[in-house]
């Protein structure tokens, strides 16, 4: 039996009628009279559409030689976005796992390593495989891990503090231009640098312009030779067009110059400065246009959550019947899997549109099906954020672009080459496609002229983000004196790839941050006068987290020590949010966790005094504050998702990754077992209680 949110999203044909919505699709009545078109060289652009023959799988040059230069040195591969960079990493595995030896192979995010474990499971053999994400252990003695970059980093932190070798011969880096991420580059570069020269490095990136400095920096580091193979070819060549306001599809480039009809368009941006005052591009004349030229399945990327989630509620409905060729069948199995979507408007959406929104504000089970759906062909359009651009893999034949800035999690900024060649990147599929499409549309957030320069660029040089905190620093104390940290942090990229007398101003600032973190250690007593870690300090080592030392207080003081599992899971919780917004909580959430209230302002109060020291030696702090406690302490008490976020006025994805952060920060507390048992006890307790459905 259907259920009740299939039913209703499987509807009769008055429902078919097309919707508008006022709000997302502005000058509506002018936009409905706009009839798809395309210029003449645009058809002929358009006629290179079509599904390549199937013909046996052959290595191209590149993957060949990659897997050859890999049984002698390291190697560095940088090749466009489908182009079989995987391919490669299994060749190597394969032969690896072949000679018995061992293979780490790393992704920047769960949600890839997990599609990898897969990947790497279906070609090698389920029992070689094993995968470790934090909230994942499965198989972790097996010759092949595929795991999350820290996990892999972490890893590498133990070893060094026991003295013995990393019980691995291949670490393979995917996504290797996160090594230039501001958030997170540091963990890349904190690998490379600590990596045993003994074990051979393979990086895999589509976006590295500066691939032979980073190979010569490696050498450096590792005494040995690195050698980069290098492919600008896409497997699926790609064609850029750009939808004019008056409907029609043109080229978006005659030579390296614009279009005539862009240029003149892009002119008058200049000229008359009205960009701010251009109506957004309708997305129902613009999926229209698609569906009529044969264009679809499409990404289409827009600015934020709300701008995907309008735009597929207000999208007409597709002229694709939902049970016309086993969509129903695919959806439904996948609500039984997640019950908790069911009902939810956004099904319906899916099916009636052949459409679904993908950002990080839904919930993880919801993204999941949307990625699935489109992978096995069912959907035609997908409206997302930037977060599809980078380790998700589900090109279409085309990509969209109505912006030409990006939200950088603080502001919006021009978007960069490297974001342009990423979001492009998914534009064509290997075996699917013999051509692939970039689509421009004009509005009042895309600038015309930085669109062109920034196809016409290679992606920005990677750049070092490396960066001291006190979780690396106790960490590194741990296998080296400080003279001997500060020569590791001679080794960094940031120190190699700036011109000689700068070099030596990066190492100087390097080593003065080094000098700074580990000053403020020793006055609060977990590091002695030596340099070397206190018995305070070697646990709180083990806190891997992005605020230890508030918490190691919490432990220091005894704060922790008492509190039950639902109890320590909501005080973990305000360590783990990265922004400082305030969230609206219901009248029921304050009264059902007023006996929590006492227990925060302690802990605040606990903590006040770091808190102060910290900001007066210019250290970051986070805003502590209760609305995640509630929240967490609401769901330790296992009231159901749509409850939760009824009473938490919190995007379900925020909220989502709340829980699953504040469940990565028990695991840390776990290690503490020998130390402080009664908190890891509770942990293990908290984690359980935590990690149910939705979530898992």
């Amino acid at each position: 039996m259907k259920n009740a949110a299939i039913k209703k999203a499987n509807p009769s044909k008055s429902h078919w009628r097309r919707r508008r919505g006022k709000q997302a699709f502005p000058n509506d009545a002018q936009a409905s009279n706009v009839q798809p078109s395309a210029h003449r060289e645009t058809l002929r652009l358009l006629s290179q559409i079509g599904k390549p023959e199937s013909t046996d799988f052959v290595p191209d040059e590149f993957q060949v030689e990659a897997v050859e230069l890999l049984s002698t040195q390291d190697v560095v591969v940088s090749a466009p976005t489908g182009s079989g960079k995987t391919w490669i990493a299994l060749q190597a595995a394969k032969q690896y796992l072949a000679a018995g030896k061992g293979v780490w192979y790393a992704a920047p995010l769960k949600a890839l390593s997990n599609a990898k474990y897969q990947e790497f499971g279906d070609e090698i053999g389920r029992e070689a495989v094993g995968i470790l994400t934090g909230d994942r252990k499965e198989n972790p003695d097996a010759p092949v891990i595929v795991g999350t970059t820290e996990i892999l980093r972490n890893q590498l932190y133990d070893a060094m503090e026991v003295g013995r070798d990393l019980a691995v011969d291949l670490v393979i880096l995917d996504e290797a231009h996160y090594l230039g991420d501001v958030d997170r580059g540091v963990v890349w570069e904190e690998v490379l640098i600590y990596l045993p020269s003994r074990v051979r490095l393979l990086l895999l990136s589509a976006t590295i312009s500066n691939a032979q400095e980073l190979a010569l920096w490696l050498e450096r580091i590792r005494g040995k030779p690195c050698a980069v193979v290098h492919s600008d070819v896409r497997p699926v060549p790609l064609n850029v067009l750009c939808q004019l306001p008056n409907g029609q599809i043109t080229p978006f480039f005659k030579g390296q110059r614009l279009f005539p009809s862009v240029a003149a368009l892009a002119k008058e941006q200049k000229e008359r400065r009205k960009i701010a005052r251009q109506p957004e591009p309708d997305l129902n004349v613009i999926v229209d246009s698609l569906r009529t030229f044969n264009l679809l399945p499409a990404i289409v990327f827009l600015k934020s959550r709300s701008d995907c989630d309008a735009a597929v509620e207000r999208l007409d409905a597709s002229p694709l019947r939902p049970d016309e060729d086993g969509f129903l069948g695919a959806v439904e199995e996948h609500l039984e899997r997640y019950p908790e979507l069911r009902g939810r408007s956004q099904v319906e959406r899916l099916l009636a549109c052949r459409a679904g929104a993908h950002h990080a504000g839904q919930l993880p089970a919801w993204k999941l099906l949307v990625e699935q759906m489109m992978v096995k062909g069912f959907l035609e359009v997908i409206f997302s954020t930037s977060t599809v651009a980078a380790g998700v893999n589900f090109p279409a034949r085309t990509v969209v672009l109505l912006q030409s800035d990006r939200f950088d999690g603080r502001s919006f900024v021009d978007m960069t080459a490297t974001d342009l060649h990423q979001m492009s990147g998914r534009a064509g599929r290997r075996g699917m496609d013999n051509v692939g499409f970039v689509l421009v549309a004009p509005g009042r957030y895309l600038n015309l002229s930085l669109m062109r320069q920034l196809f016409l660029s290679p992606p920005e040089p990677l750049r070092s983000q490396i960066a001291i905190n006190f979780s690396m620093v106790l960490n590194l104390l741990l296998s080296h004196d400080p003279q001997g940290v500060k020569e590791l942090l001679g080794q960094s990229f940031a120190s190699f790839h700036e011109k000689s007398k700068k070099s030596r101003t990066v190492k100087l600032k390097l080593v003065e941050e080094f000098q700074r973190h580990l000053t403020f250690l020793q006055e609060l007593g977990y590091v002695d006068a030596s340099g070397a870690p206190t018995f305070d300090g070697r646990w709180a080592a083990q806190l891997r987290l992005d605020h230890p030392l508030l918490i190691a207080e919490l432990i220091r003081g005894g704060e922790l020590r008492s509190l039950d599992p639902k109890e320590l899971a909501a005080v973990i919780a305000p360590f783990v949010v990265d922004k400082d917004k305030a969230i609206h909580v219901s009248r029921h959430v304050w009264e059902k966790t007023k006996p929590l209230w006492k227990k925060f302002r302690g802990m605040v109060m606990r903590l006040r005094p770091l808190i102060e020291q910290l900001i007066a030696h210019g250290f970051p702090v986070p805003d502590i504050m209760f609305w995640p406690v509630a929240s967490l302490f609401l769901w330790s008490e296992e009231v159901e998702w749509e409850e939760l976020t009824a009473h938490i006025r919190a995007d379900e994805g925020d909220l989502a990754m709340m829980i699953l952060r504040t469940a990565d920060h028990l695991r840390q507390l776990l290690a503490l077992e020998d130390v402080e048992p009664a908190i890891a006890r509770a942990a293990r307790s908290s984690i359980d209680l935590i990690m149910r459905s939705p979530l898992i």
